[in-house]
């Protein structure tokens, strides 16, 4: 019994302050439907000049009705930047999309053929992120292996021949990889 009342105690405490943590986080100022951020005192300071251009990377889908995890942090990557007083012009972002993820930048009639007539909520994050100009690219090689042509595509997603040469474009225009 002793047992179940520490673990129990110590479950309580690991889960507080997640609960705490999500109350922090807001809709940032340029997308408002995903890509919350929190307001934090920081030490590492932004210089006032400072460029982005940062690559995500993304295999691992989303389940259906939810959006993709990596959409959601490019999405806070930028919220998180202009409020901090990073012009938006300043940052520029790309999606690099292979794997399982593929089906998540697809068409909305595709993806329910796909899934079961379930919605695509990827596409509205896509076509909000596209109209802010990130790049979407998905793999050649992943999009021939799970038969998914151009016109599949939320329109504006480009095919690269890989996401491996996706990657290196996007590095020789000095894009750095974000590991998360």
């Amino acid at each position: 019994m002793l047992k179940l009342a520490t673990a129990l105690t110590a479950f309580t405490l690991a889960a507080t302050p997640l609960a705490a943590q999500s109350e922090a986080f807001h809709a940032g100022p340029v997308f408002t439907e995903f890509g919350q951020i929190a307001d934090v005192e920081t030490t590492m300071a932004i210089p006032v000049d400072a460029q982005f251009a940062v690559a995500f990377d993304t295999a691992t889908r989303a389940e259906p009705g939810e959006i993709n995890r990596t959409l959601n942090s490019a999405a806070r990557f930028i919220n998180m930047h202009v409020a901090a007083g990073v012009p938006r012009e300043n940052i520029r972002v790309a999606v690099v999309v292979h794997g399982q993820a593929s089906l998540d930048l697809t068409r909305a009639e595709f993806y329910a053929a796909r899934q079961d007539g379930a919605e695509n909520a990827n596409a509205a994050a896509i076509e909000a992120l596209l109209a802010n100009n990130v790049q979407f690219i998905l793999c050649g090689q992943t999009a021939a292996y799970y038969e998914i042509d151009v016109e599949d595509l939320v329109p504006g997603v480009d095919m690269a021949r890989s996401a491996m040469t996706a990657h290196a474009l996007l590095q020789q225009d000095g894009f750095t990889l974000n590991p998360f």
